[in-house]
């Protein structure tokens, strides 16, 4: 038996609940995990609220750290003992669980079960976006929305160390100061400044590259007008609401621009993509090109106090559950 963060009905941060889960014995491809650490991630919110459906009961969460207690049958590979990590796999939200052992990825000597579990999906999520999506080339300019968060202050000193310009954006006066320290040439406080005037002057009127925007909703017009012509849109977050075009010539009147919505789902979809995307992470981290910060930590049974400071942008860096 397992203790677990299970969600029975759609709903705000509320409808975590604490309590028992059963645990089976791992079956074919399967191994069973003692979690160490979890990671918080905005999909987690989305899950529990319904905006991305989730057969109920569940339970949340998608990202950890953790020891093999048990193997299944046809597991290569992997041994009791070792310690691993993993992204994309619900359920983690809890003290132990089942995985699909090709999901999962040996932690490296040096790196500590909390740092595997901080940046497995946000790392993961900024490789494919900075290597895949868009494959950076020094001398670029980007925009990186909500660049003081866990996604952006990694990927924020990943792209600078490539060679970009890294223009950010953060909600308050401290969490520009972080994202200076932590990669970027220039950040707007949105709250005070409208970010697209403020990037059209820091690049002289031309515009960026890309924008990676994991805001949504709010940003997304703004981010438009941000763009060099036939420059590209990555929006791969919904955290004030969902993006929609009901007129796609607005793409041409704008600059003839791209525009895309990229999942790890995708991009990390076969096991040698996954272990490419995290050996480079690793390695990143390993060689002090990402510096991780992990600024708060919760209790897994106070899940729900979390999910409210996720929701309530009361976070900076990544945000780990100790089960």
């Amino acid at each position: 038996m397992s203790k677990a963060v299970v969600v029975r009905q759609a709903g705000g941060p509320e409808v975590l609940s604490y309590e028992d889960w059963p645990l089976a014995s791992p079956g074919a491809g399967q191994v069973a995990l003692r979690q160490t650490a979890i990671g918080l991630n905005f999909i987690d919110t989305y899950q529990r609220s319904g905006l991305y459906p989730v057969n109920m009961p569940f339970v949340a969460g998608n990202e950890g750290a953790g020891v093999i207690t048990a193997i299944g049958d046809g597991v290569t590979g992997l041994e009791i003992g070792q310690r691993v990590a993993y992204q994309g796999q619900i359920g983690a939200y809890a003290t132990e669980r089942l995985a699909a052992a090709d999901r999962l990825v040996p932690i490296p000597d040096g790196i500590d079960d909390q740092t595997a579990a901080a940046i497995m999906l946000k790392g993961l999520t900024a490789y494919y976006l900075l290597f895949k999506t868009w494959p950076l080339t020094r001398g670029e300019t980007i925009l990186w929305h909500a660049a003081a968060g866990g996604t952006g202050l990694i990927a924020t000193q990943w792209a600078r160390s490539l060679g970009a310009t890294v223009i950010g954006t953060a909600g308050s006066d401290e969490k520009v100061q972080l994202a200076l320290d932590h990669g970027c040439n220039h950040v707007i406080n949105y709250k005070t400044e409208d970010f697209a005037t403020r990037v059209r002057a820091l690049t002289e009127g031309r515009g960026v590259d890309v924008v990676f925007d994991g805001v949504g909703k709010s940003t997304f017009e703004g981010s438009l007008d941000c763009l060099r012509p036939r420059g590209l849109m990555v929006s791969f977050g919904n955290a004030s609401g969902v993006v929609t075009i009901p007129d796609i010539t607005v793409l041409s009147r704008k600059g003839s621009l791209y525009v895309t919505r990229p999942t790890g789902a995708h991009y990390l979809n076969r096991r040698e993509d996954l272990l490419e995307g995290a050996a480079s992470l690793f390695e990143a981290v390993a060689t002090g090109v990402i510096k991780v910060r992990i600024n708060e930590t919760f209790a897994l049974a106070e899940a729900g106090a979390a999910h409210r400071a996720l929701e309530g942008r009361e976070t900076t860096g990544s945000v780990i559950l100790i089960p």
